[in-house]
């Protein structure tokens, strides 16, 4: 009796095996045919556009509804241009917050500090935009920007950068809206990958008379360098995709400058302003193909970011 208790048993698990086995790869073709349904959909959406105007799409700066010539020239270099500023902020600041918080932050502020991180982390993105507009960007152009014009203005090779009249909203400010919102992000993570590190090895590193800046360098950040980039990752993917903070600070107009104080554009912030008013195939098929070249330069960094950590794990087995 109990054999055939132990069978039915058996046979029974065998059974819920199977069943998961192929309930786990139906969640896996889910997700490969969402993702193909999507990149197929945007495809579609940008044939008229692309039998329009081919590849001259990428290199206009053409944005004109009326007569219906666009380009996409202008919202691609503003999502390039804001989040290369985010992230030149953000990273150094993340990295700084990181270590006080897990090498030398006294324990009674630790707690505090780290809460106080991740509640910024989950302030919505339109509460950021709307500080930016009402709050920092009166503030940046009655002070900051003058300075910046000031000192770095006078630098050869890069004064123009910071030329024009002072209005407060512009690629810069939207670069640092941006800066503030991946912060949290990336400064959460280096924190956790951090927190890892063997207290053994750090311990033994000051055993040998390294400083702190030695232990941080030298064992730290090799130890965690594949997190480290992960968290840069994770950062410009919001910073490259965010939409509403960087609306309200942009200036919206399709415009290219040389200054970063003057007004530009981003992919996600000319969906979010002109997708309700398309009218017109052609025009609504401009926005689609926006979205479509997101995407792709949404998948070009994720897949960098995939083949630098494959370089970085195959680097430690040859140390090793």
């Amino acid at each position: 009796m109990s054999k055939i208790h132990f069978a039915a048993k058996l046979k029974r698990q065998l059974l819920f095996d199977r069943i998961f086995h192929k309930v786990t790869w139906f969640f896996t073709f889910v997700v490969f045919a969402l993702l193909a349904a999507l990149i197929c959909s945007l495809i579609i959406g940008s044939i008229p556009t692309i039998k329009a105007f081919g590849f001259d799409f990428l290199f206009s700066a053409d944005w004109n509804p009326v007569t219906e010539k666009f380009g996409a020239l202008v919202p691609i270099v503003g999502t390039l241009i804001t989040s290369i500023i985010a992230l030149s902020i953000g990273i150094p600041v993340s990295f700084g917050i990181a270590l006080f918080l897990t090498e030398l932050s006294p324990p009674w502020l630790r707690r505090p500090l780290g809460t106080a991180i991740e509640l910024l982390a989950g302030i919505p993105s339109i509460i950021y935009g709307m500080w930016g507009l009402f709050v920092f960007a009166p503030l940046f152009a009655q002070y900051i920007q003058p300075w910046l014009q000031d000192t770095l203005g006078q630098v050869p090779g890069i004064g123009f950068l910071f030329e024009g009249s002072f209005m407060g909203i512009g690629m810069l400010s939207a670069g640092i809206i941006l800066a503030i919102m991946v912060i949290p992000f990336i400064a959460a993570v280096m924190r956790d990958v951090f927190e890892i590190v063997p207290s053994m090895l750090k311990e033994s590193a000051y055993a040998f008379g390294a400083t702190t800046w030695e232990v941080i360098w030298h064992v730290v950040l090799p130890y965690t360098k594949i997190g480290v980039v992960g968290a840069i990752m994770l950062g410009l993917g919001r910073a490259l995709g965010e939409t509403m903070a960087v609306t309200f600070v942009i200036g919206n107009a399709h415009q290219l400058h040389t200054s970063l104080f003057m007004p530009g554009n981003s992919i996600a912030s000319a969906l979010a302003n002109e997708f309700t008013e398309a009218d017109g195939e052609l025009y609504t098929s401009a926005l689609i193909e926006l979205g479509l070249i997101l995407f792709f330069i949404t998948f070009v960094v994720l897949a960098f970011s995939k083949i630098l950590l494959v370089q970085l794990k195959k680097r430690e087995g040859t140390a090793t």
